[in-house]
């Protein structure tokens, strides 16, 4: 979406958000609906981040987030304050149903015990493994395991391999060996604490669930939008805009400093350049009472490191031990005759066993009404990740014949698609592996030393959409609650003077 570009150098406002995707947008659109002045810088020449939808000879298409999961009512309080919620889109009905490959053929995820203990999917030893799982003794609150080592205490190694391996790759592009379930399915975590095993937290856990208005990932919808999922930036950006809330692009933050006023720090200073019509670049900068940083680790930490601090050093070091998983994402269009398998669910996802090239594969145009005709049918396709992080630096042609061979042999796809569009993200998605918690914990040990500096985005506090929508509310409210905190402490100050 095209944004505000009106030029302010050395413009104050209450408070700057550094990043413009999903996070940074909801953080300065909550902030300027609490009246804030809310400038809000951006590298990308378009707000959004890795949310991008367009059309194709009428095909939707999506090269980052396909949908949502509707698992927390700020999502559609969202939606009614930005006036979109007549565009969601909800999943199908047909969309409820997810593949697993074994041995090469699709078999849906058993979502029921009755589904559970007749699939195809995993041998009766393993279904009758599940029947420990209760007694299974909960490990140690202090402990960090990894989710593979969770899994296969609880779980066994085949409910690994065929059903948690691959959902770690289809989330996170992750590898469950090196995932810390603490940290990365802090919920899983948590059931096991509480109520000692899986199966027993479910049922007493879904209690909790209703009281808090939340739902399960299990059962919570899939959602989208009439037009994709950039119609969830595009109407935040716009939200900011309409409340005098300053949006620019093309905006390169080099740095971030405290302003010294009579002998005390005072005001935040952001610096960095614009590169204007002409490709050339204009030095800026800005200030402001409060600064968010809603940047990836790798240029969080680069900003901190501006800050010269002493206290900023393991805070630094701490994001840049944050890995990101890279994956190239194909999105082609189908003949719909040329498929063979039915393309009656969400889409497949491929455990490492199966020796693939892909990780998987959603069937985007099944998933929501009105995304093709019923002669086509759109497919987005995920190669690399954590399992082969060297594929997605192949050539478009390599990439095209990865896909074109595994979905030829996984759902009989014939000839060549009707058009292929590759988007490539070499930090894909944050990798929360063991230690990260503690990574966290020492990037938020400056905050005391930095008064009005906060950090919202995806390498803390979950990696999900409606992660990022939560952590941007609570992030706003935070900033809120410091804004009073020093109008407090000025107004005392001026009293006793």
């Amino acid at each position: 979406m095209a944004a505000n570009r009106e030029s302010h150098e050395t413009g104050a406002s209450d408070v700057i958000v550094v990043g413009g995707g999903v996070s940074g947008l909801v953080v300065a659109y909550r902030l300027t609906q609490k009246g804030f002045r809310v400038r809000v810088l951006e590298r990308a020449s378009r707000t959004g981040g890795v949310i991008a939808s367009g059309r194709n000879d009428g095909m939707l298409w999506e090269s980052g987030p396909n949908s949502g999961m509707d698992t927390t009512p700020l999502i559609n309080d969202l939606l009614d304050a930005l006036g979109i919620r007549e565009q969601r889109a909800d999943a199908l009905k047909i969309a409820d149903c997810r593949f697993i490959v074994r041995n090469g053929q699709l078999i849906p995820l058993p979502m029921s015990p009755p589904a559970f203990f007749s699939t195809p999917l995993f041998s009766t030893g393993t279904k009758l493994g599940l029947l420990r799982e209760p007694f299974v003794a909960r490990s140690s609150p202090e402990s960090d395991e990894s989710v593979a080592a969770f899994v296969l205490r609880r779980l066994g190694a085949e409910f690994l391999d065929y059903a948690i391996e691959p959902f770690v790759a289809g989330v996170f592009a992750g590898n469950p060996d090196q995932l810390s379930v603490r940290a990365a399915f802090p919920k899983l975590f948590a059931l096991e604490q509480r109520y000692g095993g899986l199966i027993r937290g479910m049922i007493l856990g879904a209690r909790e669930r209703k009281r808090q208005r939340e739902k399960s990932k299990n059962n919570a919808k899939s959602f989208s939008f009439s037009d994709g999922m950039q119609t969830l930036t595009d109407a935040l950006t716009r939200g900011i805009i309409a409340a005098d809330g300053i949006v620019e692009t093309g905006v390169k933050i080099t740095s971030i400093a405290r302003d010294v006023v009579d002998g005390a720090e005072n005001r935040w200073r952001v610096s960095g350049v614009r590169a204007d019509e002409k490709s050339a670049e204009r030095n800026i900068t800005y200030s402001a009472d409060s600064v968010v940083l809603a940047t990836p680790a790798d240029a969080t930490a680069t900003l901190l490191a501006s800050l010269k601090m002493q206290e900023a050093d393991a805070a630094v070091q701490a994001l840049r031990e944050i890995p990101y998983a890279p994956v190239s994402v194909l999105i082609t269009a189908w003949r719909r005759e040329d498929i063979t398998h039915p393309l009656d669910g969400f889409g497949f996802l491929v455990p490492r066993k199966e020796n693939t090239q892909i990780l998987g594969t959603l069937f985007s145009s099944s998933m929501f009404e009105h995304r093709t005709d019923e002669k086509h049918a759109v497919l987005t396709t995920f190669i690399g990740g954590m399992r082969r992080p060297e594929l997605p630096e192949r050539d478009d042609d390599a990439l095209r014949e990865m896909s074109e061979r595994d979905l030829a042999a996984l759902i009989g796809a014939q000839g060549k698609p009707l058009w292929t569009k590759i988007s490539r993200h070499s930090r894909a998605i944050p990798q929360y592996t063991l230690g990260h918690l503690e990574r966290v914990r020492r990037v938020d040990a400056i905050r005391p030393q930095a008064p009005g500096l906060f950090f919202c985005a995806n390498w803390r506090g979950g990696i999900s959409l409606s992660d990022c929508i939560k952590n941007g509310h609570q992030t706003a409210d935070e900033v809120g609650a410091f804004a009073a905190l020093r109008r407090r402490e000025s107004d005392s100050s001026q009293n006793q003077s």
